[in-house]
């Protein structure tokens, strides 16, 4: 419910379901999913749309009101028992995949140290299967990662959603609204290197799909790397929702929609089977609080 309720809040502060979710990091279609579950779960309207605006209802404002006072109500129950002297000097290793390294747990990390500023992360970015091998060889305590292995060395808790979605730059003249799954095998890909957790889910729902292999003309390390060359040519790229929210908000990016095809999945929370820590555990529930659940 805390989940919902920030949305609801950065909503209602900006007005935009767009600013909203480049706020949240989050799909658009996500956060006026959200809204629209809360208006239903409580039989009420709690904005007026228009075409280019959107505005509070008086049940609006007034849930508003009450998402502040329970959202305060959740901090300061975290502050009670997440932020005390016990937890004082502590140091994490953390293993994160590269889209999580850079979209999402920036801001997460942050905001942990602005609660705790004695709390020290040291963070090791790099694909899925290297972070996981770093686990099992002892080099790391714990990682956050793309996709679920079957490894069963390995101990896997569900950490948020995820969607990877078609993108190609907003002015590829070659572009359509849509393509089907023929289509798609012939369009010229811009890929992650093999060893990517998005990569792997990628060619794992094709397969159940039965489409051909990707026309990949170029293989790229990085995302940032692959949105980089997208902007300046007319290929096409699967990427995390996440990673690409403000460049389709500044217009450099477009998603096209893949036919009866939709590539959802996960990110986990990875330990070695049998790992357990009151420290492993106080890092998982610092995590999750403070990205918005």
């Amino acid at each position: 419910m805390r989940y919902k309720l920030n949305i609801f809040i950065k909503v209602a502060q900006h007005l935009s379901f767009t600013l909203a979710s480049k706020d949240l990091n989050l799909s658009q279609p996500a956060v006026s999913k959200t809204i629209a579950k809360l208006e239903e779960d409580y039989n009420t309207t709690f904005f007026n749309r228009s075409r280019n605006s959107i505005s509070l209802t008086n049940d609006g404002k007034i849930f508003l009101d009450y998402a502040y006072k329970i959202t305060k109500l959740f901090e300061e129950l975290e502050h009670s028992f997440l932020f005390h002297e016990d937890h004082e000097n502590l140091e994490f290793h953390l293993g994160l995949s590269t889209t999580i390294a850079t979209y999402v747990m920036p801001r997460v990390l942050a905001k942990i140290q602005q609660n705790a500023p004695n709390i020290t992360f040291h963070i090791t970015s790099s694909n899925t299967k290297e972070i996981e091998q770093k686990i099992l060889d002892q080099k790391l305590e714990y990682g956050i990662v793309e996709g679920k292995s079957s490894n069963q060395l390995l101990k896997y808790t569900k950490f948020i959603n995820d969607e990877v979605v078609l993108v190609t730059s907003a002015h590829n003249p070659n572009s359509k609204n849509s393509v089907t799954k023929k289509e798609l095998s012939q369009l010229p890909f811009v890929s992650r290197e093999l060893g990517s957790g998005t990569r792997d889910i990628i060619e794992d729902i094709l397969k159940t799909h039965q489409v051909q292999k990707l026309n990949h003309v170029i293989t790229l390390n990085s995302t940032e790397a692959i949105e980089q060359y997208l902007e300046h040519s007319n290929t096409y790229a699967l990427l995390s929702v996440h990673a690409i929210t403000e460049k389709l908000i500044q217009n450099k990016l477009k998603i096209v929609d893949i036919k009866n095809i939709s590539f959802e999945r996960d990110f986990y929370f990875v330990c070695r089977t049998g790992y357990q820590s009151q420290k492993m555990d106080l890092l998982n529930k610092l995590i999750k609080t403070n990205y918005n659940f």
